[in-house]
C-alpha cells in the first residue's frame, strides 16, 4: 500500500496543480488493480501484483489461439524454426562471375575509393577470391574479362587463360589471404599498394649453435689454382626463325609469328642466323659460344674442373606458347651440350624461373595433393638428367627430386656446393605472395641452413647457387625470404660460405653481403659477396657472354674472373656466308679491372672485403663507376648510360644490397639495368 505521503506527492504534483479548461480534467489516477474484464481468460492470475497479466490471446483470422510460451517471460521461444527464412537462389558458375565483375566495376567506380588505389585493389581481390572458391573454373575468365576491361593488354586469352597464367592465379587467389599482407603483396605488384613492410624475424631456436666466436682460423690457400666455368640464362631457341622480324612489336623476336606493327607486311629488320638484341639463343650461337668456351679458357682437352649453370635453358615465349615438352627438350638439349663441350668434370645446375612450366611458378608442398604436386614432373626431369650427365650422386638426386630439385653435394675436393630453387623468392611466381609473412613456406632456407651448419661442423667451406638474386636493385625478389636468408649468410660468412653465385638479369653484377643486416658497411663488416653472371643470350639489348673463374683449391675463394663477350651488333655481317661465325673475346680481367687504386695483395682473394674497397674506390672514382656500367651490359652499344647523380649513388647501393628489404630501405629505385 502507498504512504500517505506518496500518495499526497502525487496528487499535489506541479502537473497537478495546473489549471484546467471547462470541461477537462487536469489529471486522472488509474485504478491499482488490472481490469480483468478486458479479456476472456488468462494464462495467469491478472489480479497478482508480481508479474504481468497474460492473457489468452485468439486469432480471428485462422480460429487459433496463440499458444502462452509465445509470450511466457521465462521460457519465449528463441531461434523461430517454423517460420521461413529465404535465402536467394544460388547463381550460376557464370552468373557468379558477371556478378563478382559487377562487384569490382563498382569498387573501382565508388568515390569513397577514388583517392585509395590500395583499398580498390584489396577489395576486388577479396572479390576475386569468394568467385574462385564457389567457382574455380571461372578464376581465368575473371582475370580476362577485367584484362578487356581495363585495357591491360590486346592479348588477354592468350596471357590469362587457363591454358596460360589464369589457372595459377585462380590457384593464388584462392589460398592467400587476399584482405591481409597477401594481398597488399599482389596490389603493390601492380603498383596500387606500397610495399608492406618486411616481417620481423624470430630467429630463436633456428640455428643449432650461435656463431663461432672468435671465428675458426681461415684455411690456409693452397696456391694451386682451379679453373670453374659459370655460365647463365643461355635462353635457347629452337623455334628461331633466321631472316624474320628481329624488331617486332610483341614478344618474342625473330618468330615467324611475329612482325613490326609498323610494318606488318614487310620486315624491318631481318633476324640475323646468329641472333639479335631482342631475340634468344639460336643454336647457332650457342654452338659457337660452346666451340670458343674451351678455346678461350685453356681448357681445350682437359675442360674444367668443374662448372655453374646457374639456370634458364628456355626461351621467353609467352605463357600460351609453353609446355612441359617444350621445357624438356630444352634441359636436353643444353645439358648435353655443356657435357660435351666443357666436360667431362661436373656441371653444377640451378633452376631459373623459365625452366618450368607455367613459367616462374613453384608451389610449396604443403598446399597439399594434386596443388602441391603440380610441379614433381619437373624435379623429376632434370634431376633424373643430372644423374645421367654424370654431374650428381645418386643421394643428391634423390633429395633433388623431392626439394624443389635443390641439392647439396660434397665434392672429392672439399667443397660443399649447394643448389637452391630461388623461385621460392620470385616476384613472378605468383605463389610465392601466399602465405608470403612466412619467410620459408618452401623449408628451402631449412635445408640451407642444415647443410651450412654440417658444413661448419665438419670445417668445410661452401657455394651457394641460385639463379634470382636475392638483392642488387630489390625488384626481382620478396622482402621476407631474403631478409631471411640474409641473416643465414650472416651467420655462415665469411668462414663457411665462400661465395654466392646468381644469374636472372642477364647482367654483370654483384652485391655484398655484411654483418648485422648491414647496420654498419665497410670493409671491415662484408662478409661474402654475390656473383651474378652476364647471359649467354642477347637478349635484351645486350651482348652474350660467358665468365671463367679461377679459385683455390683449398679455400675456394676466387683469386680471378675472366669475362668473355661477343657483339651482337656485327651478326648481320655474318650473314649469308660460312666463313667464319662470331668472335668472343676478352672483355676484361675482375681484378685489373676495378683493383688498380686498391692495396691488396696480388695473391688475395677477391673476396667481400675487396669488392667493398671497390665500390669505395667508385664514390671517389666516378669513371671506374662508368666501366662498371660499361662491363654491366656486356660492352653492349645498345646500353642505357649512367651519367647523373643519382644514377650513381643506386648503383653502388645495389652493390651494397644482398638482400630486397635492404635494396628497398636503402636505395633509389630506377636504376638497376642497362637495358
Amino acid at each position: 500500500m502507498l504512504t500517505f505521503f506518496r500518495l499526497t506527492s502525487i496528487c499535489f504534483s506541479p502537473f497537478a496543480r495546473v489549471l484546467a479548461a471547462d470541461g477537462v480534467q487536469s489529471a486522472y489516477t488509474a485504478p491499482g488493480s488490472f481490469p480483468t474484464s478486458v479479456y476472456k481468460s488468462y494464462w495467469n492470475d491478472p489480479t497478482a501484483t508480481s508479474a504481468q497479466p497474460q492473457p489468452v490471446i485468439s486469432d480471428p483470422a485462422t480460429n487459433t489461439v496463440f499458444p502462452a510460451y509465445l509470450t511466457d517471460p521465462a521460457s519465449f521461444p528463441k531461434n523461430d524454426t517454423v517460420d521461413p527464412h529465404l535465402l536467394p537462389f544460388p547463381l550460376e558458375p557464370s552468373q557468379l562471375l558477371q556478378q563478382a565483375l559487377s562487384q569490382i566495376k563498382s569498387i573501382i567506380s565508388n568515390p569513397v575509393l577514388s583517392k585509395d588505389t590500395c583499398a580498390q585493389c584489396q577489395a576486388s581481390l577479396a572479390v576475386a577470391k569468394m568467385l574462385v572458391l564457389a567457382a574455380p573454373e571461372q578464376g581465368a575468365l575473371l582475370a580476362q574479362a577485367l584484362c578487356v576491361y581495363f585495357n591491360y593488354s590486346t592479348s588477354c586469352y592468350d596471357e590469362y587463360s587457363n591454358l596460360a597464367v589464369g589457372s595459377v592465379l585462380t590457384q593464388v587467389i584462392a589460398l592467400g589471404d587476399m584482405g591481409g599482407y597477401d594481398g597488399q603483396l599482389i596490389c603493390h605488384r601492380v603498383n596500387l599498394c606500397p610495399v608492406p613492410p618486411t616481417v620481423p624475424l624470430n630467429m630463436t631456436g633456428w640455428f643449432a649453435t650461435p656463431k663461432p666466436n672468435p671465428l675458426p682460423a681461415p684455411k690456409q690457400p693452397s696456391g694451386k689454382r682451379l679453373k670453374v666455368l659459370h655460365i647463365s640464362d643461355i635462353h635457347i631457341d629452337p623455334r628461331y626463325a633466321t631472316g624474320y622480324e628481329a624488331n617486332c612489336t610483341a614478344y618474342l623476336c625473330c618468330r615467324e609469328n611475329v612482325w613490326n606493327a609498323y610494318s606488318p607486311n614487310q620486315v624491318v629488320l631481318p633476324a640475323p642466323r646468329y641472333g639479335s638484341f631482342q631475340c634468344d639463343t639460336p643454336i647457332s650461337l650457342m654452338l659457337a659460344a660452346m666451340q670458343a668456351i674451351p678455346a678461350l679458357t685453356g681448357t681445350d682437352g682437359t675442360g674444367f674442373n668443374f662448372s655453374i649453370f646457374t639456370g634458364d635453358l628456355t626461351a621467353h615465349d609467352p605463357d600460351n606458347q609453353y609446355s612441359r615438352a617444350f621445357v624438356e627438350q630444352a634441359q636436353v638439349v643444353v645439358y648435353d651440350l655443356l657435357k660435351k663441350y666443357v666436360g667431362p668434370a661436373p656441371v653444377y645446375a640451378t633452376l631459373g624461373n623459365h625452366d618450368t612450366y607455367v613459367q616462374h611458378q613453384m608451389i610449396p608442398y604443403y598446399t597439399g595433393g594434386p596443388l602441391g604436386q603440380q610441379f614433381n614432373w619437373l624435379y623429376d626431369h632434370v634431376s633424373a638428367l643430372w644423374y645421367q650427365e654424370g654431374w650428381l650422386p645418386q643421394a643428391s638426386v634423390e633429395f633433388a627430386r623431392t626439394h624443389y630439385a635443390a641439392y647439396s653435394v660434397k665434392r672429392a675436393d672439399g667443397l660443399r656446393i649447394i643448389s637452391l630453387d630461388t623461385n621460392m623468392w620470385y616476384q613472378l611466381n605468383y605463389f610465392s605472395y601466399v602465405n608470403a609473412t612466412e619467410p620459408d613456406p618452401f623449408g628451402i632456407l631449412r635445408f640451407l641452413t642444415d647443410e651450412l651448419q654440417a658444413a661448419e661442423d665438419a670445417g668445410e667451406r661452401a657455394w651457394v647457387i641460385g639463379h634470382v638474386n636475392s638483392g642488387w636493385d630489390g625488384t626481382q625478389s620478396q622482402m621476407n625470404p631474403t631478409n631471411f636468408f640474409y641473416q643465414i649468410v650472416d651467420r655462415y660468412s665469411p668462414h663457411v660460405i665462400a661465395n654466392i653465385f646468381y644469374g636472372h638479369t642477364h647482367e654483370d653484377e654483384f652485391s655484398i653481403f655484411y654483418a648485422d643486416n648491414a647496420t654498419i658497411m665497410s670493409a671491415e663488416t662484408a662478409q661474402t659477396v654475390s656473383w651474378m653472371a652476364p647471359s649467354l643470350t642477347p637478349l635484351t639489348n645486350l651482348n652474350s657472354g660467358f665468365r671463367m673463374y679461377e679459385i683455390d683449391s683449398a679455400t675456394f675463394d676466387v683469386l680471378d674472373a675472366y669475362t668473355w663477350i661477343s657483339r651482337v651488333d656485327e651478326y648481320p655481317l655474318l650473314d649469308n656466308q660460312t666463313e667464319v661465325g662470331p668472335t668472343y673475346f676478352l672483355e676484361y680481367n675482375t681484378r685489373e679491372a676495378y683493383g688498380r687504386n686498391i692495396l691488396w695483395d696480388a695473391s688475395a682473394p677477391l673476396n667481400a672485403t675487396w669488392w667493398h674497397l671497390v665500390t669505395e674506390d667508385m664514390e671517389k672514382n666516378t669513371s671506374l663507376l662508368q666501366t662498371f656500367n660499361k662491363y654491366q651490359s656486356k660492352s653492349s652499344v645498345q646500353a642505357a648510360a649512367c651519367t647523373t647523380t643519382q644514377c650513381l649513388a643506386a648503383k653502388i647501393c645495389y652493390m651494397r644490397s644482398g638482400s630486397a628489404s635492404i635494396a628497398y630501405q636503402n636505395c633509389e629505385q630506377g636504376y638497376g639495368s642497362t637495358q
